[in-house]
């Protein structure tokens, strides 16, 4: 006959531990929480004694009475754009380093989502917002902000906003991918746009436009409307490889990545040869622009920097070690010339 299992002990409590250690209770709670406010000696005494009664610290009972969830709210227009992956991991890295985890709150380009995260901040669940998506959500009648989190906003700005904000700089580094065709020798350059309602994209078609008044260009080339999606570029092949070789564009900007591999791949179903009969260059600067044949010719964005940043400028509000500020703090661009983009002559 088996004897009667002995029922589990119960877990350790910090009772125990500040009985083994011989301090107080409330010494075994500092020295875990801020190990920096006890001696050397009495932190060690603790953890010995954590080590060997197996206590384990009830984190979520110490959020609560510090009124914290140490969970931070991301709020992304579209989980779908391959784009933010790399924003997303810089902001967990950066969020993990200080023991805070993440929400993802995806907009997925509908409205009526908006309600569910404005009423998520403003029961408390969350200590801080980091906004991906350009605008501050609304929903029953709140916004966001009512909330009173510390908020921060990345990748795409908000205008007149009073927080913190990070990006790089839209209009000059589209600029630059335009300079980049112009010195190739291509004069009749089209621009596939993202929605025009969009802040990334009004910004990239001005320097777009710039780019071009200050060659005597303007007025050359179409602009062709796009939504930052694959079906955009290839709906702007269709349109390109349907007029006459003569007035055809020899080069297009993209105003991302995604429409410009879109329009690559459906060129090349269409008889338009990349870069032979048109050259290409996008912005962004994702993973899939190394893969796509040709490569990419693309503008760079540091997107794990970005998201580390806006994370560490949020952290600084969260814990008050920043004082609340607005202003729109800039991480550099890079011009990546790839095979996309060729030489007018070498046609």
């Amino acid at each position: 006959m088996r004897s009667p299992r002995r029922p589990p002990s119960p877990p350790a409590k910090i009772a125990d531990v500040a009985r083994l250690a011989g301090v107080s209770v409330a010494t075994v709670s500092r020295a875990l929480a801020t190990p920096e406010v006890v001696s050397e000696t009495t932190r060690e005494r603790v953890l010995a004694a954590v080590r060997e009664t197996g206590y384990t610290p009830n984190i979520a009972a110490r959020n609560l009475r510090a009124r914290k969830s140490m969970m931070v709210l991301v709020v992304v227009p579209d989980i779908s754009n391959s784009f933010f992956a790399d924003v997303l991991r810089g902001i967990d890295e950066a969020l993990a380093a200080e023991n805070y985890g993440l929400i993802i709150a995806n907009l997925g380009r509908a409205p009526e989502q908006e309600a569910r995260y404005v009423n998520l901040a403003l029961a408390g669940q969350v200590d801080g917002v980091l906004l991906l998506c350009g605008h501050v959500p609304c929903g029953g009648g709140r916004r966001m902000t009512d909330a009173n989190l510390p908020i921060v906003a990345a990748c795409e700005t908000i205008p007149g906003a009073d927080f913190p904000q990070v990006e790089v700089d839209n209009r000059a580094a589209a600029k630059t991918a335009v300079q980049h065709l112009i010195g190739l020798g291509h004069r009749r350059i089209a621009y596939l746009s993202g929605p025009r309602a969009n802040v990334l994209d009004q910004a990239r078609a001005a320097g777009y436009a710039e780019a071009l008044a200050e060659a005597g260009l303007t007025g050359i080339a179409p602009v062709l409307d796009g939504d930052f999606g694959f079906h955009a570029g290839t709906k702007a092949a269709e349109t390109l490889a349907a007029l006459p070789a003569e007035t055809r564009p020899t080069a297009l900007f993209a105003a991302n990545d995604e429409m410009a591999i879109g329009f690559i791949k459906a060129a090349r179903g269409l008889g338009l040869a990349v870069p032979d009969d048109m050259s290409v260059i996008g912005f962004d600067g994702i993973d899939y622009a190394d893969f796509c044949e040709p490569t990419l010719a693309t503008i760079h964005q540091p997107r794990r920097t970005l998201g580390a940043r806006a994370a560490d400028l949020l952290i600084g509000l969260m814990s008050g070690r920043d004082k609340p500020h607005a202003g729109i703090e800039r991480v550099a661009t890079e011009l990546r010339a790839r095979a996309s983009a060729a030489p007018l002559a070498a046609r």
